[in-house]
């Protein structure tokens, strides 16, 4: 099977590319003090953007490199990606590095998913109890997730 991700990639690249000059320019009240039906921020959100990359990352290359189905933790599960929000508090991270972070990790993800083993999309993590995910159904996700949480943080912005 070989799946093509060159218009997943591409869509990332372009969203990067409009929401760094977007997230750069908001001001301290919005991006710290506005917040979600989750009750994060706009810097909480974008940090829990970056963990998103960061554990995907991890996810796709052991999807290629270990035996399926992988065993590799589901930091979403019960909560615990606020308690990763929490633990690194991006609430009081410089708000540039957090903006170049999410930036960089989304351009290395983008390249990432353009270089993965088309034999190995099928290659399947364990993400909870009775719930296999094949590693193209969580590349195609990934980009849903990441437009779930620019439209949070667009309600956010556009709050009064």
């Amino acid at each position: 099977m070989n799946m093509n991700f060159e218009p997943l990639c591409k869509e990332i690249e372009t969203l990067v590319a409009e929401w760094e000059p977007k997230l750069s320019s908001l001001n301290e009240e919005t991006i710290s003090q506005r917040r979600n039906i989750q009750n994060r921020t706009i810097k909480q959100i974008v940090g829990h953007l970056i963990d998103s990359a960061s554990n995907n990352i991890h996810r796709i290359v052991h999807l290629q490199n270990l035996e399926p189905p992988l065993v590799f933790p589901n930091y979403a599960s019960l909560g615990n990606n606020d308690r990763w929000i929490a633990i690194q508090d991006y609430q009081n991270e410089d708000w540039n590095i957090l903006v170049q972070l999410m930036k960089y990790s989304y351009l290395h993800i983008s390249h990432v998913i353009r270089n993965v083993d088309p034999d190995k999309l099928n290659n399947e993590w364990i993400a909870g109890h009775d719930r296999n995910i094949k590693l193209k159904d969580l590349i195609v996700d990934f980009l849903r997730h990441l437009k779930l949480h620019l439209s949070e943080i667009t309600q956010l912005m556009n709050e009064y």
